[in-house]
Parts: structure tokens; C-alpha cells; sequence
């Protein structure tokens, strides 16, 4: 999975496009937006590779998409995104390819921490810190320092990240805390199990993006996606963009939401809301 460490933006646009407002502005009217929009970042190594590039070179590409999206998303007022940067599995690949990643994502933080604080944006991460460098993991938590009581959007970023690992992460916790004595075991149910996961201070994505044309979700938010609507393009990260961003969300404003009731109940509802 070709995730991109390129996920900070490098400047909020100070010109504004008349045709991008009017887009947005029908996306907020027509219906409903997600508050929670997950993206698994695909494809930077194969856009690379046709172009010639290097897989570094592909990881570095993604650096606009970021900014795009996150830029759009929080003109759109979506309240959280999360970008699946890094997944535990992802250690497997190559020592200089990985030592590669790792020296882009320090700069890139570096260069842009200032640049999400201005724009009212928190900085969080999700993931087993664990596995990476002190180095890493100081400047990490300097941005989120920084940026810890900013409450326009939070740009939640899942590095060294498995859903299996967030499971069983959660499951060790509780198990911890009921041979304690602190949790009695008839208790636990759905919303403990959500306390303990490394997502319990947001809500499940409503929509899951996977780019790049594979049609899976790579062990990213396992327990958190289990009622995502999932879109699926065949574009390639580096390629992605507002314009299929917007085309992402309306596909899912015209998804009916069902939650396992069926569609006349939804209507009932929706009757019973409006009289």
C-alpha cells in the first residue's frame, strides 16, 4: 500500500475560485456532509513508476494532493480527516525506502506546523509511536502541542497504524482493567470497547476513500468502519484531488443510510421529523 507521508498542507489558497465556492456550496445545501472522512492514501509508488520517478518521488507528489484535501475539507467544514499515512504492515518494506519516509515526514512537519495552527487546525496521530524514532516522535508531539486547543478540523493522521492493532490494543487495556478490578467484565459493551480505541476522542468515519483502484480496506479503522459507505476510484493519490473529492461526497449524499432498518422505516422517519 502506497501511503503518503506528504500530508501536511504547504498554504491555504488566497484566491478564491468562483466555480469551487459555488461546488461547495451546493455540497453543504443538498444534504448532509460526513463529519468524519477517512482516506486510505494509494497508489503514490505506481504513479511514480509510470512517470519514470522513483517511489520516494511518488510519496513526495502527494504533498499537494494533501494540501488540496485537507484544504477543501476544511472549507467544506468536515470536522475530522483521517489519513491513513503509515500502516504497521508498511515496516516490512525496504530499510532505505522507510528511512526515506521518515526523514520527508520531519520535514514536511517542520515546514508546516505553523501552517495548520493558523488555520485552526489540530494535529493528532493514531498509531503504535512505539515503533518509531525519538526523533519522529518529538516532533510529532511538538506539533501536536502546538495545535492541542485548535477546534476547526482535526487532521487525524494514522502512522504505524493496523485496525487489528487498535483492537487488540483496546482488548489488552480492558483485560488489564478488569483483572484489577477496575471494570467488571457484565459492563463491557460497544461504547467501552470505542473508549479504549485509539479514535475515542472522534466519531466513526461515515466515509471511507480508497485510492489508486484497489478494492480493499488494508486493515485501516476495522472496528470504526464496520457502517462507513466505502468509495473506491481508480485514481492514483497523487492525482486526487477537491474535484474527486466532491465527486466522493456526492456519491455519498446519494446513498440511502440504512443502519440495517429498511428503507420505508427510513421514510417514516423522515415524515415524522418533517410534520
Amino acid at each position: 500500500m502506497d501511503h503518503s507521508f506528504s500530508f501536511m498542507p504547504y498554504w491555504f489558497k488566497s484566491k478564491v475560485n468562483p466555480d469551487d465556492v459555488r461546488i461547495q456550496d451546493e455540497l453543504k445545501s443538498s444534504c448532509e456532509l460526513p463529519r468524519h472522512v477517512g482516506i486510505i492514501m494509494d497508489g503514490n509508488g505506481r504513479w511514480a513508476r509510470l512517470k519514470g520517478k522513483s517511489r520516494v518521488e511518488g510519496h513526495v507528489a502527494g504533498v499537494e494532493s494533501v494540501r488540496d484535501i485537507v484544504e477543501a475539507s476544511r472549507q467544506l467544514g468536515i470536522s475530522c480527516l483521517t489519513l491513513f499515512t503509515f500502516s504497521i504492515e508498511n515496516w516490512k518494506r525496504p530499510e532505505n525506502e522507510i528511512s526515506a519516509l521518515m526523514r520527508l515526514l520531519i520535514k514536511v512537519l517542520k515546514r508546516e506546523t505553523r501552517q495548520l495552527h493558523d488555520n485552526n487546525i489540530r494535529l493528532h496521530v493514531i498509531g503504535d509511536l512505539n515503533m518509531v524514532s525519538d526523533e519522529v516522535r518529538a516532533t510529532l508531539t511538538e506539533t501536536m502541542e502546538l495545535t492541542k486547543n485548535n477546534s476547526a478540523m482535526m487532521l487525524n493522521i494514522a502512522l504505524s497504524y493496523s485496525g487489528k492493532w487498535d483492537i487488540l490494543q483496546a482488548c489488552r487495556s480492558i483485560a488489564q482493567k478488569a483483572m484489577s478490578g477496575e471494570i467488571d467484565p457484565n459492563v463491557i459493551d460497544e461504547d467501552l470497547i470505542n473508549s479504549f480505541l485509539a479514535t475515542a476522542e472522534i466519531p466513526d468515519p461515515e466515509l471511507l476513500i480508497r485510492t489508486s483502484g484497489e478494492f480493499r480496506i488494508s486493515n485501516f479503522m476495522l472496528w470504526q468502519s464496520a457502517y462507513s459507505e466505502i468509495y473506491f476510484t481508480n485514481t492514483y493519490w497523487p492525482d486526487f484531488r477537491r474535484t474527486q473529492l466532491y465527486e466522493a461526497l456526492r456519491e455519498f449524499q446519494n446513498r440511502e443510510r440504512r443502519f440495517g432498518q429498511t428503507s420505508e422505516q427510513l421514510d417514516t422517519k423522515s415524515f415524522k421529523r418533517q410534520a
